[in-house]
C-alpha cells in the first residue's frame, strides 16, 4: 500500500472542485437530529443551489423564513486507490422566492429521481473547507515533513 498525504484545500480550489461535480449531500436538522439527503447542485459564486420538493422535510426545515444552518458536502474519491477530495460548505439555507431565479435554477438542475422538485434552496456559504488525500511523493513529502520538525532546543 502506498503512503498517502492529507492536505487542506484553499477556498478557491474548494469551490472549483465543488463546481466540477453535480452530486453531493445536504445535512440539516430533522426532529432535532441530523438528516442527510443526496441531492444534485449547481454553484452560483460561493452559493450552493439545490432543489427539493415542497412538503419534504428539507423544504419544511428551510421554509421557516429565518433560514437554517446546513452543511453541504461533495467529494470525488477513487475507492480503489483511496485518493480524492472532499469539500464541505457550511452556511444558511433559504428558499429562493424570486420566480425568475427559480425558473433559471430549475433549468440548470435536472432531478435525478422521478419526484417533483418544485422548490429551490440557496445555501449561502459561511465556511468552506476541504481536504485532499493524495499519494505521497516520497522525497518531496519526506523533506517537507523533516523541515517541519522543531529544532532540538539545545542546538
Amino acid at each position: 500500500m502506498s503512503r498517502r498525504v492529507l492536505e487542506q484545500i484553499d477556498v478557491a480550489d474548494c469551490l472549483r472542485l465543488l463546481g466540477s461535480v453535480s452530486l453531493g449531500r445536504v445535512v440539516y436538522t430533522e426532529k432535532a437530529l441530523p438528516a442527510i439527503r443526496p441531492v444534485n447542485h449547481v454553484l452560483d459564486g460561493d452559493t450552493v443551489i439545490i432543489r427539493s420538493h415542497l412538503g419534504g422535510s428539507l423544504a419544511t426545515a428551510v421554509g421557516s423564513g429565518r433560514g437554517v444552518v446546513v452543511a453541504y458536502e461533495a467529494d470525488d474519491i477513487d475507492v480503489v486507490d483511496q485518493l480524492g477530495w472532499s469539500v464541505v460548505v457550511t452556511g444558511v439555507a433559504h428558499l429562493v422566492a424570486d420566480s425568475r431565479e427559480v425558473a433559471r435554477y430549475q433549468g440548470l438542475l435536472r432531478p435525478w429521481v422521478d419526484i417533483a422538485t418544485d422548490c429551490v434552496i440557496r445555501i449561502e456559504a459561511r465556511m468552506v473547507t476541504g481536504y485532499r488525500i493524495r499519494a505521497a511523493v516520497s522525497s518531496v513529502d519526506e523533506q517537507a515533513a523533516v523541515a517541519e520538525l522543531p529544532a532540538h532546543p539545545l542546538q
